[in-house]
């Protein structure tokens, strides 16, 4: 692993957490984060609403997300969920306490359970979740983990697994530390948005934790310095699992 990040280390002081994660809150807005999980998600509510107008599937779902911090991607899914006439309940994993709190205190119109877990330990039995999302936390563990993570989501979730990590770039990395600096950010957060980047992944190393893993699907770039990839864990065997989101 590359260096340490302030949300690598569970015990970190809270109030740095939370200044922290305020910030990644509003970075996933302006630059992506939220928006490549919603358009990687958007053609699974699509073929679930179509599923239900034919008189199957249901339109009340579990959504898991691992490494949730603010639990501001999740809610964000919710509205789009809505719009489609999917009711999401949304659980949270985090391994940081301070996190997990501060994600329980978010929006209460989109109360989010939190439990505090291990990503390659998830207390929960197989397909037992209708979606998981693991948004900018693969690049927190090594790529051995990485792999137990993604074939762990893959037995999980039964409509599909949701992957939404950085892509390393050097254009990108001198971007965000001028970006967080423009907004104010603080250097803890400037050094940490930088090193994530560093420690991301170029589309043929996601390509092959993806293929380490054994699960259907296959990367792709997202807006900005985004790779996602996202599939249906039960789609039948032979049929393309892979879903895909129109590029923009």
């Amino acid at each position: 692993m590359i260096g340490t990040e302030l949300l690598d280390d569970p015990r970190a002081d809270p109030v740095a957490v939370e200044r922290e994660l305020k910030d990644i809150g509003r970075l996933n807005a302006l630059f992506g984060g939220t928006n490549a999980v919603l358009r990687a998600l958007e053609p699974v509510f699509a073929r679930a609403r179509r599923d239900a107008n034919a008189g199957c599937g249901p339109l009340e779902w579990i959504l898991l997300d691992v490494g949730t911090g603010l639990g501001d991607i999740p809610r964000a899914v919710v509205r789009a969920a809505r719009r489609h006439g999917i009711t999401l309940r949304l659980i949270g994993v985090e391994l940081n306490r301070a996190a997990a709190r501060l994600a329980r205190a978010g929006d209460l119109d989109s109360p989010l359970a939190p439990v505090l877990a291990d990503g390659g330990a998830l207390p929960f039995a197989p397909r037992s979740v209708d979606v998981i999302v693991a948004s900018q936390v693969l690049h927190h563990v090594p790529r051995a983990v990485a792999v137990r993570w993604i074939a762990a989501f893959h037995r999980l979730a039964r409509h599909a697994v949701v992957l939404a990590d950085l892509r390393r770039s050097r254009l990108a990395m001198a971007g965000v530390w001028a970006a967080c600096l423009g907004l104010g950010m603080g250097r803890t957060t400037r050094r940490d948005a930088v090193l994530s980047l560093r420690r991301g992944y170029t589309r043929r190393e996601f390509d092959a934790l993806l293929a380490a893993a054994a699960v259907p699907a296959a990367a792709r770039r997202g807006g900005g310095a985004r790779i996602v990839a996202t599939w249906c864990p039960t789609a039948r065997p032979g049929a393309d699992a892979s879903v895909s989101a129109r590029a923009g």
